[in-house]
């Protein structure tokens, strides 16, 4: 078994690795501490350890000082029995020399199928000279929960499907303004583009159908393998069921209460305590998000009803029972995943009056972002309900400023309260920070 994994070694080691599209995501390395890569399924966490291997070398690091393995491969089952500590020794009886004298770059991909992983993590990062990189998705164990195993010992990163700016990076087109026309012409076209296909590096470019495939897969996997099979889930129906319940609903309210009663007119016996859990795990997946209302009461965030999105609007596209889904819910759900991925904590807003605002980021007692979502604003009616809704959110949170944005409209709205701009979606995803959250 030995000469086996130094075999493996050695292969990545000279092995040209598919890196893929850089993603805009810059992990920042800490002594002593494990490196974890967190997000759904699918969504590249690999490519983006091989982009990692890829800079170090570009540093000039060494390809013998960098150690990969994914513990997934059928060829190491055996240390399922034997144990990880084979790793190392395997590894240093290539390179002796370099044990305690020379830094070692470990990349260990699906850490969890290796039984007590995190006493061995934890050793080669205390007594060798080593910076340890992780990543997991599994029946078995969660991505969120590799972190969860190493805190005090970690940095989470996480690492979503492809950003709009990932997008374009993808496509060969400059995202940095200033914005010609032609440029502009081409922005707006690849938004359309990336309305239809979303951020699943491996669907991109591929045809409609063959994407849909592909999409109701992930969602299946994620499913029965990180629910249904990991928790031995006596109703799997109904997860299916509830899943399929809240992609149908995206980007609009629900409840517990409200969920368990729509799975016992399906026939369902679950009880209220399941659904819960069945939330929390796909949650936990990355495939679902909760948005409670924006309120210093913890009581009341819990019990009011939340807002569901999910991790992709183009597999809510590819999943969901309808022939023609809301356009407006599918471009929110859009700017919450943009929201999400630069600021873990975001809420929505109601008015005094029940008037309500999508999205609002809080950032130590003042409001950073305040923003409303609209396809349109052609509508008077609309429009009027749209800024109301907004102005009033502004003049109770005592801020200056507020977003609607829209699918093409552009505008610019000052009052006595603050100001209002109206952004098109593109232009608004150009504007946010890249994604860097850590946990």
């Amino acid at each position: 078994m030995l000469e086996l994994i130094k075999s493996i070694i050695l292969d990545y080691q000279e092995t040209a690795l598919a890196t893929g599209i850089p993603r805009r995501l810059r992990v920042e390395t800490v002594p002593g501490k494990a490196t974890v890569c967190i997000g759904v399924r699918r969504c590249g966490k690999s490519t983006f350890l091989f982009q990692e291997i890829k800079r170090l070398r570009e540093k000039g690091v060494s390809p013998q000082n960098i150690l990969y393995l994914n513990l997934f491969d059928d060829r190491l089952y055996p240390l399922q029995q034997l144990g990880p500590a084979l790793i190392t020794e395997a590894y240093y009886s290539i390179y002796p020399e370099k044990k305690n004298m020379e830094m070692v770059y470990c990349f260990f991909d699906e850490i969890q199928v290796i039984p007590n992983w995190e006493s061995f993590v934890n050793r080669v990062m205390s007594m060798e000279q080593c910076q340890v990189y992780l990543t997991g998705s599994s029946a078995r164990m969660l991505s969120r929960e590799i972190a969860t195993q190493m805190r005090g010992r970690a940095l989470s990163w996480e690492i979503f499907p492809f950003s709009f700016r990932e997008f374009l990076d993808w496509k060969g087109i400059d995202s940095t303004p200033p914005f010609s026309t032609r440029k502009t012409l081409l922005i707006r076209q690849a938004f359309e583009q990336y309305r239809e296909m979303g951020g699943f590096p491996e669907v991109l470019g591929i045809s409609a159908p063959l994407r849909t495939r592909i999409h109701q897969e992930y969602f299946h996997t994620i499913l029965f393998r990180d629910l249904v099979d990991r928790y031995d889930v006596s109703h799997p129906r109904a997860v299916v069921d509830l899943a399929r319940k809240l992609i149908d609903n995206i980007s609009s309210m629900y409840s517990v209460n409200r969920l368990t009663e729509y799975l016992k007119t399906l026939g369902h016996k679950v009880p209220k305590t399941s659904v819960s859990n069945y939330l929390a795990w796909l949650e936990d997946a990355y495939f679902f998000f909760s948005v409670c209302v924006f309120d210093p009461s913890a009581t009341r965030r819990n019990t009011n009803p939340k807002k569901i999105y999910c991790v992709d609007h183009a597999l809510v596209a590819s999943v969901a029972s309808g022939m023609f889904m809301n356009a407006g819910h599918l471009l929110e759900n859009i700017i919450f995943m943009a929201l999400r991925r630069c600021w873990p904590e975001i809420y929505y807003y109601r008015t005094r009056s029940g008037k309500e605002v999508d999205f609002i980021v809080p950032e130590r007692g003042h409001v950073r972002v305040l923003v409303q979502v609209c396809e349109s604003l052609r509508n008077p009616q609309t429009r009027e309900r749209e800024i109301s809704a907004l102005t009033e959110a502004m003049r109770e949170l005592e801020c200056q400023n507020g977003i609607i944005v829209t699918a093409e409209e552009e505008e610019r709205l000052d009052s006595v309260g603050g100001t209002i701009r109206i952004i098109p979606a593109w232009r608004f995803l150009l504007e946010l920070p890249d994604s860097n959250t850590t946990h």
